[in-house]
């Protein structure tokens, strides 16, 4: 069946695409839903007739989405889940995670536009965002453990000089640290 969209929908075409279809799909949800009609000759002549005067108005669209692909260059994500002993995540993250995680830094992003795979375990990962039928990003997303200790030198140091100085009694040989 051949439909032609009113709306965009991820995985299938954008606004004004001519897509093939299977019957029921079309028939079923996306004629009722008002997302899709049929594409006879008449409805295709009168897409081609308004694609012609819209082509500035498009134009602009997508300059639009150009504009909000160039914030989100260069934009890492590093999301912290609760892991388990084996590497794997409780519950998982996706594209909700990563637009609220967008929303954090300040970038305001649809998730429904954001395409990815559940992730269920730590590592690097992509997150496709979809501005326009011509415009996409990929967006790196690391996902480390919530509980991950990352220990650092001056840390140590300081734990040890507070044990020493609360040790009452303690003959502590002072050496010379290391510079």
């Amino acid at each position: 069946m051949e439909l032609i969209l009113k709306e965009d929908i991820i995985g299938l075409g954008y606004k004004n695409d001519i897509v093939n279809v299977k019957s029921g799909y079309g028939r079923n949800y996306l004629i009722p839903t008002g997302k899709a009609v049929i594409a006879s000759e008449s409805a295709k002549k009168v897409l081609a007739e308004n694609l012609k005067q819209q082509a500035h108005k498009l134009a602009a669209i997508k300059a639009e989405a150009e504009k909000k692909a160039k914030a989100l260059e260069g934009v890492a994500l590093v999301i912290e889940a609760k892991v388990s002993a084996t590497g794997a995540t409780y519950g998982s993250v996706n594209a909700a995670t990563v637009a609220e995680e967008l929303k954090k830094q300040g970038i305001e992003v649809d998730r429904k536009i954001i395409t990815m795979r559940d992730i269920k375990r730590v590592g690097d990962f992509e997150a496709v965002v979809h501005f326009h039928k011509e415009v996409e990003i990929v967006v790196p997303v690391k996902v480390v453990a919530e509980n991950a200790v990352v220990e650092t030198p001056a840390v140590e140091e300081t734990v040890v000089a507070e044990v020493v100085e609360e040790t009452p009694n303690a003959e502590v040989e002072e050496t010379p640290a290391a510079e």
